[in-house]
């Protein structure tokens, strides 16, 4: 019974905290002049990536990396094959050269580097997190003087200067709800899947995963919903690169993360990189330059798939 309230409880601050987060991020990028979609892949994703960066820190730190490693590995396959899956099916989302220039082919190398890192010793050390932080914070760099919108957005009515005061409550409103509906949702989540015996890394790539990846669905589907498809797709193609370069390589500074269960890098990591991949084909064809529906139902059917595996 405890463990169900605190999944309910987590899922109602998840939404509402993607709602703010939503609000604070679309004021800032007005007030800025800023792209929207360089504020969705950097205060959104970095805010939305809180919880895997705070679970995957205690989970290696307490003697879980399974848990670490798979709810990074498990969160990135949730992003698209759940995430953007949900997201397109609901709404199309049309792109421009500069998704397929910079933002994917910087995710591709952020998760073929951690492949490298973790493939052949089985092991994340502290220089290659270091290099990890390191690539990210360039990518942020040229992200922020080079970077134009990757999506074609519409922009809706009710987009409204707020007050900076306002920009910064719901800034930090919006934080403290994913991260607190998170920790209520794995409590629960992890409180259910031990119950049933499951591995701390089937754990990890599923319930885990798909709990600290709502904040990301929450603000998608919010973004689609308000017409802001730039914040949606930057927020996950923006999270992925995080989830990688920021919480593995800032838990693998914090501590070594060593791979106990084979599976993850027997099959996880490679569903990984195969989900991330598709991502290119499905925007140019059927139709160029656009995901809609039909890629969704894909996305999501690989991920159902993913998943069904996983827990057989």
């Amino acid at each position: 019974m405890q463990n169900s309230l605190f999944i309910v409880l987590g899922l109602v601050l998840l939404i509402a905290g993607g709602n703010w987060l939503l609000k604070s991020a679309v004021a800032l990028s007005m007030r800025l002049n800023i792209p929207k979609i360089v504020i969705g892949m950097t205060v959104v994703s970095f805010a939305t990536s809180a919880p895997e960066l705070i679970v995957s820190i205690k989970s290696a730190l307490d003697g879980f990396p399974d848990l670490a490693l798979g709810n990074v590995v498990g969160s990135n396959i949730a992003n698209i094959g759940l995430v953007l899956g949900v997201t397109v099916i609901l709404g199309s989302i049309d792109v421009n050269k500069s998704f397929y220039t910079t933002d994917w082919p910087v995710m591709m190398i952020a998760s073929a580097v951690f492949f490298g890192f973790i493939y052949f010793d089985g092991v994340l050390v502290r220089y290659e997190g270091l290099l990890m932080v390191t690539f990210l914070f360039l990518f942020l760099v040229y992200l922020l003087r080079f970077q134009k919108p990757a999506v074609v957005d519409e922009l809706p009515e009710d987009d409204e200067p707020l007050p900076l005061y306002k920009t910064v409550l719901f800034l930090g409103l919006g934080g403290v709800a994913l991260w607190g509906g998170s920790e209520l949702l794995i409590n629960g989540a992890v409180g259910l899947a031990t119950l049933y015996g499951v591995s701390e890394r089937v754990i990890g790539v599923t319930v885990v995963s798909i709990g600290t990846s709502i904040p990301e669905l929450a603000a998608s589907i919010i973004a689609v919903i308000k017409k802001e498809k730039a914040i949606s797709l930057g927020n996950l193609i923006g999270s992925n690169i995080f989830n990688i370069l920021a919480v593995l390589g800032i838990t693998s500074i914090i501590t070594p993360v060593k791979v106990l269960d084979q599976g993850l890098l027997q099959n996880d990591i490679f569903w990984m990189l195969g989900i991330s991949f598709i991502i290119l084909p499905l925007v140019f064809f059927p139709k160029g330059l656009r995901l809609g529906w039909r890629d969704g139902i894909i996305l999501v059917g690989l991920y159902v798939t993913f998943v069904y595996f996983t827990l057989g």
